[in-house]
């Protein structure tokens, strides 16, 4: 009897253990599962948080990248600017390129074969010496013949132009390379040059066949020193030629871009005549500021309407000046004849500029200017006398 009830005891253990694993064997295979379920989980979680940290950092060196580009092509075009605004200059009263702050900046265009038309101008209304140093000291004048180098460096058009600058220092050099094709370019060079050596309220241009009344031309700035962009000079609008002529003498006139200027007939916009012009420091920092992208017309010279003709570059300027909010004021002293300015000066009303048309500039400058400032010329103190602070 005890012998069955034990067996009947073990088999009622033997199941109950049987059962007791199967549930445990559920048990952990569930949590196996559900642990295996929650790592994938995990794990995907893990991989998408990895996934978003990378857009990030890609997004984050894209916009480096941008920023590092926008930076190179900052100083790149700052270096450039650099380069084209480079000049060398031997005016002792400025120190050397830092900045000296006058009433105005007087740039007087010469060539190497020059000489003697610089002679004529010295001998005649430009100071020499010690008045020429004492004129910018005091009055804010500065006058300097602007000139650039030859196409060979250190040549004896170079050396000559060094030795005489010894002499007078009276000479504003530019980074140019000199020749009559070049002569917007030289504009554009003299005017960025002029605005980072000399804080000007106005830079003037001047031929060096031009007679020139330092005292009336100040005088006559100083009227407009309030406005912010003023261009002032002898206004003028000449014919577009829009087709080649027949004979060699009116084929380079021609325009090579006269199909930017309308129908046949049509004329030049207004703009200063090449021999004398000013303007105000606003419009010199804007050419300053965008030489390398300001378009240059053909150089040769352009017929005048009164007479004679005018260097391109004067219509280049004017073209500069198209689509800003700037003043024009067009002065009839700026360009007075030499008959004409006789009869002013023999009158009390001297003209700021006398040259002929018919040479656009004084016909025989080197022997007749003396004569021409004689009968047109003002007063020795006329300069002197003119207070500028009392005429702000």
């Amino acid at each position: 009897m005890k012998h069955k009830a034990s067996k009947r005891l073990s088999l009622t253990w033997v199941s109950l253990l049987c059962i007791s694993c199967f549930f445990l064997g559920v048990t952990f295979t569930s949590r196996f599962r559900v642990s295996d379920d929650y790592g994938r989980e995990k794990e995907k979680s893990h991989e998408k948080d990895v996934t978003e940290e990378v857009l990030k950092i890609h997004k984050a060196i894209e916009a480096l990248g941008k920023s590092v580009a926008m930076l190179q092509k900052q100083l790149s075009v700052r270096h450039s600017y650099q380069k084209i605004v480079g000049v060398s200059t031997t005016n002792t009263s400025t120190g050397g390129n830092q900045m000296s702050k006058v009433f105005m900046v007087i740039g007087v265009n010469t060539a190497f074969s020059s000489r003697q038309r610089r002679d004529s101008l010295r001998e005649t209304w430009i100071p020499q010496g010690e008045k020429l140093e004492k004129l910018e000291k005091e009055k804010g004048i500065v006058v300097k013949f602007m000139i650039g180098h030859s196409a060979t460096p250190h040549s004896i058009l170079d050396k000559e132009i060094d030795s005489e600058d010894a002499q007078y220092k009276d000479f504003f050099r530019l980074d140019h390379v000199e020749g009559y094709y070049n002569l917007s370019a030289k504009t554009k060079t003299f005017f960025s040059s002029a605005v980072a050596t000399w804080d000007a309220e106005f830079y003037v241009k001047i031929d060096d066949d031009v007679h020139v009344n330092l005292g009336m031309l100040g005088s006559t700035l100083a009227l407009h020193r309030h406005k912010p962009r003023v261009y002032i000079g002898c206004m003028k609008s000449g014919p577009i030629f829009f087709s080649l002529f027949k004979t060699c003498t009116t084929a380079k006139y021609r325009e090579p871009e006269f199909w930017k200027f309308g129908e046949e007939g049509n004329k030049y916009f207004r703009h200063a005549t090449g021999q004398i012009y000013a303007i105000s420091k606003d419009l010199a920092t804007y050419i300053s500021n965008n030489q390398p992208i300001l378009h240059k017309y053909a150089n040769e010279d352009k017929v005048n309407p009164k007479g004679g003709f005018t260097d391109a570059h004067a219509l280049t300027l004017g073209s500069w000046f198209i689509g800003l909010e700037v003043e024009h004021i067009d002065d009839g002293n700026f360009c007075c004849s030499t008959p004409d300015c006789e009869m002013k000066a023999d009158a009390g009303e001297v003209c700021v500029a006398s040259f002929d048309w018919t040479c656009s500039g004084v016909c025989k400058s080197v022997n007749r200017m003396w004569m021409v400032h004689m009968i047109c010329g003002e007063d020795d103190k006329a300069v002197w006398d003119v207070n500028y602070d009392s005429l702000r």
